[in-house]
């Protein structure tokens, strides 16, 4: 069993023992939540549901087709929402996650698959205090997108739409490895540099994999990168790098028991970005690449930005 499955697992035992309260976020979530246990998906009960939403992390992809196996018994899927971040790499080509999650769903056997993705500035804790937040779902099928955009949003939670899968998906998963870039600045006038060069590469990026430059100006981009370089792991990450540390060092000593997406990203994509783009092209997400690949103090290279 992956760990984040035995982790929500007691998750949803906690939340059902204390009246739907929260563990981690320290709320009471609305009586209307219903929680219940990987075990009873199968239930009649749960066996066609409007809506699968996925929120597990990029390594629990491999485990999704066996358990939706087990709900949707006749190889018919509804649509999905896919919430993890994350890029692969596949036969040398750059995968998005939902592409991955297609490929897998189809290997298990389902010939219908619609997948959206969601991005934005979306932190859990705020969405559950109902603090306003914005955030964009991308589907090829924009009626798919606006279907979703009825059914979800609320009074605090706005949702725009956009067909650029590509563009969205590339946004939430580099803005963590730029985030971590920042968060390694000591001092205001270091991270307003690392933020404009952080916007400039991730246009650069996207573009290259065929996404739209202006996901990148918007929710999925720019305002995700805001929110994560203000404080999130991955910034953490970066304050630590930014110390001197390398990145096992920080992980071992400062963050054992924390998931830093971007350093997982870097990790899995490190190589074929080195090999794709130069230093004098993506300077500062090479030289985070660097670090964390390499096992190397962080060494920006500020004299490759223009």
């Amino acid at each position: 069993m992956y760990p984040l499955v035995f982790q929500v697992l007691v998750y949803v035992y906690l939340i059902n023992q204390n009246d739907n309260f929260h563990p981690v976020l320290k709320i009471k979530l609305s009586n209307k939540t219903k929680y219940i246990k990987q075990n009873e998906l199968s239930d009649k009960n749960h066996n066609s549901p409007d809506l699968i939403v996925i929120a597990t992390n990029s390594k629990g992809l491999n485990w999704c087709p066996e358990q939706l196996r087990r709900i949707c018994l006749e190889n018919r899927l509804p649509p999905i929402l896919l919430l993890t971040k994350g890029l692969n790499v596949y036969n040398n080509q750059y995968e998005l996650l939902a592409e991955k999650l297609q490929r897998l769903l189809l290997q298990e056997g389902f010939d219908n698959i619609n997948i959206s993705v969601v991005g934005g500035p979306c932190l859990a804790r705020d969405l559950a205090n109902k603090i306003h937040s914005s955030v964009v779902i991308a589907n090829k099928d924009l009626k798919i997108a606006r279907w979703l955009q009825e059914l979800l949003r609320t009074n605090y939670y706005h949702i725009s739409i956009t067909n650029d899968i590509i563009g969205v998906e590339v946004c939430a998963a580099i803005k963590n490895i730029f985030s971590m870039a920042i968060g390694s600045a000591k001092n205001l006038n270091t991270a307003a540099g690392l933020i404009q060069q952080s916007i400039k590469e991730m246009i650069i990026f996207t573009e290259k994999l065929k996404g739209k430059k202006e996901t990148v100006i918007g929710l999925a981009g720019v305002a995700d990168l805001y929110v994560s370089a203000d404080g999130g792991r991955n910034s953490k990450m970066g304050e630590y790098l930014g110390d001197g540390m390398t990145f096992k060092e920080a992980k071992k000593n400062k963050m054992p028991n924390d998931t830093v997406e971007g350093a997982d990203l870097a990790i899995e994509i490190g190589s074929k970005v080195r090999n794709d783009f130069n230093i004098d092209t993506l300077p500062l997400m090479i030289s985070v690449i660097n670090s964390i690949c390499d096992e190397k103090k962080l060494k920006i290279d500020w004299n490759s930005f223009n």
